[in-house]
């Protein structure tokens, strides 16, 4: 190891936070000052990857789950060869620039995960690490080894501090996920104030009793950082690995560090004491020494090599191996079979179950279908229904198993479901109760930003769970996931329309969906064939029951409701209309003629019915519609009484239209 030339970049490293927040007089000094050192053992000796292959599989992922620190990141991926340029450095936080205040997924090469609210990045990385594990489990044969990458991601106390990280934390360690090392940047500092004002862990003594290896080392001490990382690295002992590195924030800038002031940009404003102080020239900005290019060149050359190396063993594998080189580059190329719904079973004509149990069926087709896919409970596989029979159970022991056992870790699901998609091998889908949504919905909203294509399960979707009264009854659930930009939230209508749910889940990969379904039976509604219900959840809403005489009314429905606006026609008479909206986002997202042809300007006689807030439909109802819903918490009652107790019923549906 080169500790000269180490110790410099990381100065220039530092020199490089400074300038960088110093000119726009925002961001986070702390993090990239205090951790410099343990960046520059990271990417200059221990670290696996190519900045010019920056997806390259088997290389190792760096997640920074302290995310606020971006500077640290960026400053990295400059030195070390990424398309990120001097100038890209120079732009931090300004409007279009590759270098935002937090890292963000697809905007800035070598980025793996969009971080920034603590603890997500911890619990993305053990997403990282499972599907390390899956890959090499699924892919990996006794001649030719793809995968063997470890998973590192830095964070500090704040991330510890939040919940999703404790989550996430204890399911890697019963999972036996020894590819993944921690960081934790441990200066004793928060951001209001010193961080035993709110703590008073053993952080050692914690990890080791999650069932972690956990070293505690000096975080400016070159040398202990290599050897920390070469051990955790050589330690496939089946215990996932935390380094517990004691740094002073804002090491570089004596006026703040050590203290809360250096958190922030606090100290930015002894940016030319601190460049001199770092033996950094007074007279250029953004400075990186021809020593460290040199260095750093060197490396890159040495990564590409590897990579070779690695990418000739890819290819004698995939020769060897056909049809696991299919499942792997379909996995990656997010592909769905152009027949998968011909894959997935039709429902008989008189089936009468939840959307729960219909899409139990149905994720067992896809399944089949699509290798990668991916599922998880919250300890719920037997009220969700999402298990994937005869596909194992993901574990220490079993890493190939496609069912994944989260437990009573809702927020953590998420994040690790997210992990998975950001790896970009396989498709990943969590599932719980729908009024736990709000649980997760940290996650949902990052997979959104991030256009992930995680498929999230909520059941019990509303007051017809009954008994259980109103803590597990969502009435303002689902409109609260439809306010999220770029999800999609699909409530199908019958079974058909749940087949289609998942199809438009599986084909979506620019973005995340929710499927939301029914604990209580709903009929099928046959009024059209099962393709065009399957279609017509595709296009988010459709014309269900067409109107047989001039048209008068339009009623509108979605999930456990449909049922209604279909009876409710019936009883109406032969000028009535019933649209089923099972997805109000991918209805948006049709051209003007076919939104027209399903909901006519003309027609203002509209009626909108789901078992929750109004709010929202009242954008297909009009000024002169009428919404039916639930403005108001549930009922503890059976869930038949409850609905006709709260007027979700043909007969309210009927008195409104008229």
């Amino acid at each position: 190891m080169n500790t000269t030339v180490l110790s410099t970049a990381a100065n220039e490293a530092r020199g490089l936070a400074i300038d960088a927040i110093h000119a726009c007089s925002s961001g986070h000094l702390g993090l990239p000052l205090g951790c410099a050192e343990i960046g520059a053992v990271l990417f200059g000796e221990n670290m696996s990857f190519n900045p010019d292959a920056p997806r390259w599989l088997n290389r190792d992922r760096f997640i920074l789950s302290a995310g606020h620190g971006s500077m640290f990141l960026y400053s990295w991926l400059h030195i070390s060869g990424y398309a990120v340029s001097k100038d890209d450095v120079a732009a931090f936080r300004k409007l279009h620039s590759i270098t935002p205040g937090h890292p963000e997924f697809h905007e800035t090469p070598g980025v793996e995960a969009t971080t920034g609210p603590l603890g997500q990045g911890i619990a993305n990385s053990v997403g990282f690490a499972l599907s390390g594990k899956r890959a090499a489990a699924k892919f990996n044969t006794t001649e030719h080894t793809l995968f063997d990458s470890h998973i590192i991601a830095l964070h500090g106390d704040g991330c510890l501090q939040e919940g999703v990280a404790k989550e996430a934390i204890a399911f890697a360690g019963h999972s036996g996920l020894d590819n993944l090392i921690l960081i934790y940047d441990s200066n004793d500092v928060t951001l209001d104030a010193m961080a035993d004002v709110t703590q008073s862990e053993n952080a050692k003594a914690y990890f080791e009793s999650q069932g972690w290896d956990a070293v505690v080392i000096d975080g400016h001490d070159l040398a202990a950082i290599e050897k920390a990382l070469q051990t955790s690295k050589g330690n496939n002992n089946g215990r996932p690995k935390v380094i517990i590195a004691k740094t002073l924030i804002a090491k570089g800038i004596p006026e703040v560090a050590g203290s809360a002031k250096g958190h922030g940009e606090g100290g930015a404003k002894f940016a030319e004491s601190a460049r001199a102080g770092l033996g950094l020239p007074a007279d250029e900005s953004f400075f990186v020494s021809p020593e460290t290019k040199a260095f750093f060149s060197q490396r890159k050359e040495a990564q590409a090599a590897t990579f070779a190396e690695w990418q000739a063993t890819y290819d004698a594998w995939a020769k060897a191996n056909p049809e696991l080189a299919i499942e792997l580059t379909e996995g990656v190329a997010l592909a769905t079979p152009t027949d998968l719904s011909e894959k997935i079973a039709n429902f008989p004509a008189d089936y009468k179950d939840a959307t729960r149990s219909a899409g139990s069926k149905v994720i067992n087709d896809v399944a089949k279908a699509m290798p990668q896919f991916l599922t998880g409970s919250a300890d719920l596989f037997g009220s969700t229904k999402n298990y994937l029979k005869d596909e194992g159970d993901f574990s220490a022991t079993n890493p190939s198993g496609r069912n994944i056992w989260f437990g009573i870790r809702e927020h953590a699901m998420g994040a690790i479901c997210n992990g998975i998609a950001y790896d970009g091998i396989f498709r990943a889908s969590g599932a719980t109760f729908c009024v736990f949504a709000d649980y997760v919905r940290p996650a949902i909203r990052l997979a959104a930003l991030s256009k992930l294509p995680t498929s999230f399960i909520f059941t019990h979707d509303s007051v017809g769970v009954g008994e259980d009264g109103p803590t597990h009854q969502p009435v303002e659930t689902v409109s609260g996931l439809r306010v999220i930009p770029g999800l999609d939230v699909i409530r199908p209508g019958d079974a058909e329309e749940t087949a289609g749910a998942f199809i438009a889940a599986m084909r979506r990969t620019d973005g995340p969906s929710a499927l939301i379904l029914t604990r209580q039976a709903i009929p099928m509604q046959n009024s059209v064939s099962a393709e065009e219900r399957r279609d017509g959840v595709m296009r988010g809403g459709y014309v269900l029951v067409k109107e047989t005489s001039a048209l008068t009314t339009i009623l509108i429905g979605t999930g456990s409701e449909l049922q209604h606006c279909v009876d409710a026609a019936k009883a109406l008479g032969d000028g009535v209309r019933v649209v089923s909206m099972p997805c109000t986002e991918r209805f948006d997202r049709q051209s003007d003629e076919y939104k027209e042809s399903v909901l006519p300007k003309s027609c203002t006689k509209r009626v909108a019915i789901e078992a929750g807030v109004t709010d929202l439909w009242w954008k297909y109802v009009g000024t002169e519609g009428k919404a039916l819903g639930i403005d108001r918490f549930g009922i503890s009652a059976p869930g038949n009484v409850v609905m006709e107790e709260l007027g979700m019923t043909a007969a309210h549906v009927i008195a409104a239209a008229k």
